[in-house]
């Protein structure tokens, strides 16, 4: 099959293969995006946790992206770990030059393990310049308490969180309700027109490693394809719960979804 979209990814590596630029690549590949990446930083780690992170220099960063995305124009672009004010600026720069207008921020912060992933300086500005550059911007609820400076226990507090975000300069946010307690999982997608709640049926499993990378590369991807922001947060939702759903059962840790859920072999390949 013949890709439908160009994606360009703006990530951090995971030597396992559950999340970051790995989980991306898969994601937008399964949904049949073309992936194209910027690696901002290195890491090794596994399932249960980050050995060691090595951050890419800022400059290279651009050119990854400047010399890909002259040669290949995406049509959206994917963005994850942002380490530093540094990497932040040049990313910033880099996205002024190629104007994309689907640009989807994930903010990662800390690893499934616990390890953080970006310094506090970084979140600051991050804050204050970069959710402003972004279509969409995906926190999970420890994120979207960052940044907008408030504690989240219940959905209505996801919601104003939300509003917090929007006059921050943000244009949508899709907050992710996974850590809140209950049997239901509820995503609210806010912008200025309306307020939108998806409500799934939790998962339950520890093979989670790599979700909200996934969901974010989904929703790019659907965006890229033609979807409208409603219809691409509904199906990215989808794919993530069908990948959870199938259990690869991978690692003594937090193990990988499975990124290929989608995917059909063709009968000559069995």
């Amino acid at each position: 099959m013949k890709p439908r979209a160009k994606i360009l990814i703006i990530a951090g590596s995971d030597s396992s293969g559950g999340a970051g630029i790995q989980a991306d690549i898969k994601t937008v590949s399964a949904l049949g995006g073309y992936a194209m990446t910027a690696v901002t930083a290195i890491t090794a780690q596994n399932t249960t946790g980050v050995k060691s992170i090595v951050a890419i220099p800022p400059k290279e960063i651009a050119n990854q992206i400047m010399f890909t995305a002259n040669d290949i124009k995406p049509d959206a672009i994917k963005i994850g770990m942002l380490h530093s004010v540094e990497v932040i600026k040049q990313v910033i720069s880099c996205l002024k030059k190629i104007k994309t207008k689907h640009i989807i921020l994930d903010p990662v912060m800390v690893a499934k393990g616990g390890a953080k992933l970006i310094n506090n300086k970084a979140i600051q500005f991050l804050e204050k310049q970069m959710i402003k550059h972004a279509y969409l911007i995906t926190p999970n609820i420890p994120e979207a308490e960052v940044l907008s400076n408030m504690k989240i226990n219940t959905s209505e507090d996801m919601i104003y969180a939300g509003s917090i975000l929007i006059n921050k300069g943000a244009t949508n946010v899709l907050i992710k309700g996974g850590h809140l307690k209950g049997s239901f999982v509820r995503d609210v997608l806010i912008n200025k027109k309306e307020i939108k709640v998806f409500k799934n049926k939790k998962i339950n499993s520890k093979n989670t490693h790599g979700t909200g990378c996934t969901l974010s590369s989904a929703i790019t991807t659907y965006l890229a394809c033609g979807k409208t922001i409603n219809k691409a947060c509904e199906l990215g939702i989808k794919y993530v719960n069908q990948a959870i759903g199938s259990k690869i059962n991978y690692g003594k840790g937090h193990g990988p979804i499975n990124h290929l859920t989608s995917v059909s072999i063709n009968k000559e390949f069995k």
